[in-house]
């Protein structure tokens, strides 16, 4: 019976210590849960990681895998990379001949992880947070990392208002931290703005800043910061800031998901995007480059 592929799950571009532990809590998880797939995890696109996709490759290919597919830990594409999945794959197995990889597309709002972020919400206003006339009070700024692309950019607002239908909060706002428009604090500029022109407003405005990454980092240092700055300056309005993802438990499940679906579409031959795609998923390898399909 031929094994499994390993299972690689892919961080993006950090070097935080406090991720790299995440990262590790979720592949104990997932190692747990499905003894029968070989599982490690690594990042890439950040020169210094403490637990850099190179390592996670060796590892898997000393556990004797021959074929690895990588899940990223993206929300949402990114655009153009100094360094995508399939490069650092391709770095990586370059030393161990016979090991071929695929790439999983990016994990996206699935429904799994929109019910984590409204636990996150849950989390920051703590007491009374599912009453109705709490959450009506309530605006979110939902903040992406941001990306040069207009189609990774797009998929945060539609998890924005995927967050937003049926929950009850008055409004769920974007923003970036980074290369798209608005920043975070234009994004609370506008909360505050909707908020106050609602239909019988009255008392304080309530901003949730709920930031749309899977672990902590640089980045969500630098919303804190912007966040705090912008809070500092309107002190009639309170702003919240709730945590990231995390390794949740849905988390685990929403990256076998996206195996499985992956493996799958490699046994039938449908690994690669169907000629004429004009936005192939994250990190389909073009036929010319040849190293996502090596034997």
């Amino acid at each position: 019976m031929t094994p499994p592929p390993a299972l690689l799950i892919a961080g993006h571009g950090t070097r935080h210590e406090g991720a790299a532990d995440a990262l590790e809590a979720l592949v104990h998880t997932l190692a747990e849960r499905h003894p029968e797939v070989p599982v490690a995890g690594g990042f890439f696109g950040a020169a210094g990681s403490p637990r850099p996709v190179s390592g996670a490759v060796g590892e898997l290919v000393r556990r004797g895998a021959t074929r690895i597919t990588a899940v990223p830990l993206l929300p949402a594409p990114t655009g153009p990379l100094r360094e995508s999945l399939p490069d650092a794959l391709a770095a990586a197995t370059a030393a161990y001949p016979g090991v071929g990889y695929d790439c999983a597309a990016e994990l996206g709002p699935h429904p799994a992880l929109l019910g984590v972020l409204e636990r996150r919400l849950d989390e920051a206003l703590g007491a009374g947070a599912r009453r109705p006339r709490d959450r009506a009070r309530t605006t979110v700024l939902l903040v992406g990392r941001g990306a040069a692309d207009p189609y990774a950019n797009a998929e945060v607002v539609r998890a924005a208002r995927l967050l937003w239908e049926g929950r009850g909060f008055a409004g769920v706002e974007t923003a970036f931290v980074t290369l798209a428009a608005p920043d975070v604090p234009a994004g609370l500029d506008r909360c505050h703005a909707l908020a106050a022109a609602a239909p019988g407003a009255t008392g304080p405005t309530r901003i949730v800043v709920l930031p749309y990454f899977y672990f902590a980092g640089d980045l969500l240092e630098r919303l804190r910061m912007q966040a705090e700055g912008w809070a500092a300056a309107h002190p009639g309005t309170e702003v919240i800031g709730a945590q990231v993802i995390g390794p949740a438990p849905e988390l685990a499940e929403v990256v076998m998901e996206r195996y499985r679906a992956t493996v799958a579409g490699e046994a039938r031959g449908g690994g690669r995007a169907a000629a004429g795609d004009a936005r192939p998923p994250f990190g389909a390898v073009p036929p010319a480059a040849g190293t996502g399909g090596r034997a």
